[in-house]
């Protein structure tokens, strides 16, 4: 699922999207300055693991919000 990372959330097709439920996803919070097309900047079994790759990777964690990722319908 790793190979996610770096693709917009509302482009996956259905069934990446289904197995994604149930996972945690980081995506940059929404300002005027970001893109409307908000990508998964990290995925994991919990919010800490996203915030764990977060932080390896030098990020703001503050810059990001988490959602769990429910069915896609």
């Amino acid at each position: 699922m790793k190979e996610l990372v770096g693709k917009p959330l509302d482009g996956l097709s259905l069934k990446q999207r289904s197995a994604l439920t149930g996972k945690w996803v980081a995506l940059q919070v929404y300002t005027p300055e970001t893109l409307p097309l908000r990508t998964i900047e990290a995925l994991g079994e919990s919010a800490r693991d996203c915030i764990r790759d977060l932080r390896a990777r030098g990020f703001d964690i503050s810059q990001f919000e988490f959602t769990l990722l429910r069915p896609p319908y």
